[in-house]
């Protein structure tokens, strides 16, 4: 497949997205929209893959290009293009497609336990992912359900934390992509953020869990497998 990759700060990266892509020998495109607002042409990828940031997707005036990427992603979603959205991209998603994005009734930064809502038997993304998995989390916006999608996800502290819209757009509102290093990155770069909250953890709680980083490597591989064949079936 022709993947293309929208990335919107330098720190949160395609993480273990990027060696799934390697292993399966798809070939990777990129627009980092911190350094150029070049958006391809929708016959030059097959999958979309819209990464996190830690802007609101109403920022207009601090992020004058969020305008741009909605019109795009908007188009790409239009053709019926294949997108996966993650964090901020499963919000800017779920705008799309005309549902809400607002601030949850708590900030979300850790690692919490997701619960899946749909048996695999009723969806073939879901194959081989168990019905309770611990997933690293970095929010405090929330989308809701767009209309015609189905919700796969949720946590304690947030209800909608995924969803698959026609068998070909999926939003994710937790990352399974991460690594110690991509962690860390965050880290430091949203720093601040660390403050009292029934589900902030700090930063020793954070890193060096390779127990859990191995695990949502896996997922987030046979999820992208699953995704695949979803894809070439349709």
């Amino acid at each position: 497949m022709k993947i293309h990759c929208i990335q919107h700060v330098e720190f949160e990266t395609l993480g273990t997205i990027a060696e799934w892509i390697e292993e399966r020998k798809h070939s990777l495109s990129t627009t980092h929209l911190y350094e150029n607002h070049n958006f391809p042409s929708l016959d030059n990828f097959d999958l979309l893959i819209v990464m996190g940031g830690p802007m609101n997707i109403y920022e207009y005036e601090k992020y004058p290009w969020l305008r741009k990427e909605k019109i795009f992603l908007k188009e790409a979603i239009s053709a019926g293009k294949a997108a996966l959205g993650i964090c901020l991209g499963a919000q800017l998603i779920a705008d799309i497609l005309k549902a809400e994005v607002f601030k949850n009734n708590y900030k979300e930064i850790g690692w919490f336990p997701i619960f899946t809502i749909k048996p695999e038997s009723e969806n073939p993304l879901l194959k081989g992912i168990p019905e309770k998995f611990t997933a690293f989390h970095w929010h405090g916006d929330t989308f809701g359900l767009p209309e015609e999608a189905i919700r796969l996800f949720e946590s304690e502290a947030c209800k909608n934390q995924g969803f698959i819209y026609k068998n070909r757009v999926i939003g994710l509102q937790f990352h399974l992509e991460m690594s110690n290093k991509t962690i860390q990155n965050v880290i430091e770069n949203c720093r601040d953020e660390l403050v009292e909250g029934m589900y902030i953890q700090n930063e020793e709680e954070m890193l060096d869990k390779d127990s859990l980083l191995t695990k949502s490597k896996l997922l987030m591989f046979s999820m992208l497998d699953n995704f695949e064949e979803v894809i070439r079936g349709q």
